[in-house]
């Protein structure tokens, strides 16, 4: 019978495993990047052992891609209902553009180190594994809002042009590197998006 009051440690399972696995691969990731990550290096910061990896990522590209959309998942940024089309934009442009640049940048910097070449994916499908869907749905439900305002008409606006603040912006943090200035947002919706949509 233990005397010291203190409970003995839990061993982790499941999914609260994987989310010390992912999260033990992020900070290896944002601490040493890309290039000098390994299994054993996540397998030491997550205190297991490195078979415990392997059990679920077959190798170091498919773990760092995980880590990424797991990062997404657990910091998620708010999709605005400011009851206008301009003032979601500019607020969902606004989060994308200043919260997720350490994301980005992160990101990028793993693709420029290795990523690209070692899983074999195109730049664009590492962008689909690491946003895809859940991206669009989000970006979806903001332009239905506006829609039921009535302040657009979906079918009458095409993908290219729905997509375009989110691609402007995605390009300058690439960039950049860096947080996007609020001016550069302001521009994007104001100057760029809103006159073809209203058009």
């Amino acid at each position: 019978m233990s005397t010291s009051g203190t409970k003995p440690s839990q061993r982790r399972r499941g999914a609260d495993l994987e989310a010390a696995l992912l999260d033990a691969t992020w900070s290896e990731l944002v601490d040493t990047g890309f290039a000098k990550l390994t299994m054993e290096s996540v397998a030491a910061r997550a205190k297991t052992g490195i078979a415990v990896l392997y059990r679920r990522w077959a190798n170091k590209d498919e773990l760092v891609l995980a880590a990424l959309q797991h990062y997404r998942d657990s910091h998620p940024v708010d999709l605005p209902d400011t009851g206008s089309l301009r003032g979601d934009l500019l607020a969902a442009l606004t989060g994308m553009g200043q919260e997720r640049a350490s994301f980005f940048t992160t990101a990028v910097t793993a693709g420029l180190s290795g990523l690209l070449a070692g899983s074999g994916l195109s730049p664009a499908e590492v962008r689909e594994r690491i946003f895809g869907q859940h991206v669009a749905d989000r970006v979806r439900t903001l332009y239905e809002r506006a829609e039921s305002r009535g302040e657009i008409d979906l079918k009458r606006t095409p993908p290219a042009v729905l997509d375009m603040p989110y691609d402007l912006v995605r390009h300058d943090l690439f960039m950049r590197l860096a947080p996007v200035p609020t001016a550069r947002i302001r521009s994007i919706v104001d100057d760029l998006f809103l006159p073809l949509v209203e058009r």
